[in-house]
C-alpha cells in the first residue's frame, strides 16, 4: 500500500455499501479512508481526535449542535475532537476521511452502523 500511487476515483469505484470505510493508504499513525455515504449517520463524538472530511463527489451536511456545515466537491472540514456531529447525505456522497488508525466510525455511540475498516483489493497495472 505505501509507496504506490493510488487513485481516489478507482478506490471509490471499488466501495460497496454506504458508511463502510475502506483504507486507501496510511501515513504515520493515520488512515486515509474512502467511503460512500447516503442517508443520516448517528450522532457521535470522537473524544480524543479530530476527524477530517474531504468531499470528492456529492454534497455532505455535517450536522452540529450549533449549526450545520455543508460541503460540496473539493471541500474539506475538520470536526474537532469531542464535538458531537452527525453526517447526512441526502444523495450519494463519495468522500475521503483522515483519522488516526483504529478510530471507530461511530465514535462513542456504537450501534448498528459501526463498521470495521476494510482493505481495498490491490489493483496492479500502470498508473493513470
Amino acid at each position: 500500500m505505501t509507496g504506490e500511487a493510488r487513485s481516489i476515483p478507482a478506490a471509490l469505484d471499488a466501495v460497496t455499501g454506504y458508511w463502510q470505510p475502506y483504507r486507501l493508504t496510511s501515513v504515520n499513525d493515520y488512515d486515509v479512508k474512502v467511503v460512500k455515504l447516503r442517508g443520516e449517520f448517528v450522532w457521535h463524538t470522537h473524544p480524543d481526535t479530530d476527524e477530517l472530511f474531504l468531499v470528492h463527489a456529492g454534497h455532505l451536511v455535517i450536522q452540529l449542535r450549533d449549526g450545520d456545515v455543508t460541503l460540496g466537491p473539493g471541500d474539506v472540514y475538520v470536526v474537532p475532537a469531542g464535538v458531537e456531529h452527525c453526517p447526512r447525505a441526502d444523495e450519494e456522497v463519495a468522500a475521503v476521511l483522515v483519522e488516526p488508525r483504529g478510530t471507530v466510525n461511530t465514535g462513542d455511540a456504537g450501534g448498528d452502523l459501526t463498521a470495521v475498516v476494510r482493505e481495498l483489493e490491490e489493483r496492479r497495472g500502470p498508473p493513470g
